[in-house]
C-alpha cells in the first residue's frame, strides 16, 4: 500500500524537523514548505491527504492559506499555533480547520490527532462512494424500481410518468430509507434553493409524488415539525441487495 503523503507548512526550522522524522518513522511521505506561498505550490501540484499547518507564517499568514486551500480542495487541515486564546482557535475551526493544536505539544498528540483526521477522511469517502454506488444501480423496494441510469421508475413494471423534481425526490428517498428529510435540506438538495419559511414547493411535490405512486405513496410518511421520509415497502433494495 502506497505512504500516505502529508504536507506540513511551518517555518520554525528546528520544529519542522523534528515533526518531519516522526511522521516518516510513523510511515508518511512527508513534503515541506517553510511559509505560505509555498504550501500552496504544493498543495497544488502534489494534494497530499492531509496538511498540517502552522499559524504564523512568511510571506502569508496559515489563515490566509487556509481560506485558500479551502477553495481548491477539502483536504484535512491540523492547524499548529502558540496561540492559545479560546477565540483564535474558533476563528481556525470556522475558516474551515478540521483540528486544532497549541504549542507546546508532544509528538505523540500530533501523531494520534493525524491518525483520527485521515482514518475519518477515508471513513467519509468510503460513505461517499457507497452512496453513489447506490444512486448508480437500480434501487427496488417491493413493486418499484428506479433506475437512475436509465432515469426511469416503474411500478409494477409500468413506467411512471414523473417530473425531473420528482424523480430527484424519490430516488432520495429510496437511497435512504427510514431517515427524516427536513424541508430545508430537500428544498436545497433537491431544487438548489433556501428555505423559505411558508414556501409550499416540498408538500406540493410531495403530494404528486404520493398520487402517482398510488396505494405505495404511504410509505411517504410526514414526519411532523421535521419534514419527511421514505418507509421502506421491502427487505429487498438496491437492486436485489440484502
Amino acid at each position: 500500500m502506497a505512504m500516505k503523503k502529508l504536507l506540513l507548512v511551518e517555518d520554525a526550522q528546528d520544529l519542522a524537523q523534528l515533526i518531519i522524522r516522526e511522521l516518516k518513522a510513523d510511515g508518511y511521505e512527508v513534503l515541506y514548505a517553510p511559509d505560505g506561498v509555498e504550501a500552496l505550490r504544493l498543495h497544488e501540484e502534489q494534494r497530499p491527504a492531509l496538511v498540517i499547518l502552522d499559524w504564523m507564517l512568511p510571506r502569508m499568514d496559515g489563515l490566509e492559506v487556509l481560506r485558500r486551500l479551502r477553495q481548491q480542495a477539502p483536504t484535512p487541515v491540523l492547524m499548529l499555533t502558540a496561540r492559545s486564546e479560546e477565540t483564535d482557535r474558533v476563528v481556525g475551526l470556522e475558516l474551515g480547520a478540521d483540528d486544532y493544536l497549541t504549542k507546546p505539544f508532544s509528538m505523540r498528540e500530533l501523531l494520534a490527532r493525524v491518525h483520527a483526521l485521515l482514518r475519518r477522511a477515508e471513513l467519509i469517502q468510503q460513505m461517499l462512494q457507497r452512496d453513489l454506488a447506490r444512486a448508480e444501480r437500480p434501487l427496488i423496494d417491493g413493486p418499484l424500481c428506479l433506475d437512475a441510469q436509465a432515469h426511469l421508475v416503474t411500478l409494477d413494471g409500468q413506467p411512471l410518468d414523473l417530473s425531473p423534481t420528482e424523480f430527484e425526490l424519490l430516488h432520495l428517498f429510496l437511497r435512504s430509507p427510514g431517515r427524516a428529510f427536513s424541508r430545508a435540506y430537500l428544498l436545497d438538495t433537491v431544487w438548489g434553493e433556501s428555505y423559505v419559511g411558508g414556501d409550499r414547493s416540498v408538500d406540493n411535490t410531495v403530494l404528486r409524488l404520493r398520487k402517482k405512486l398510488g396505494a405505495l405513496g404511504e410509505a411517504i410518511e410526514t414526519v411532523w415539525g421535521v419534514g419527511y421520509r421514505w418507509r421502506a415497502h421491502s427487505p429487498s433494495r438496491a437492486g436485489g441487495e440484502r
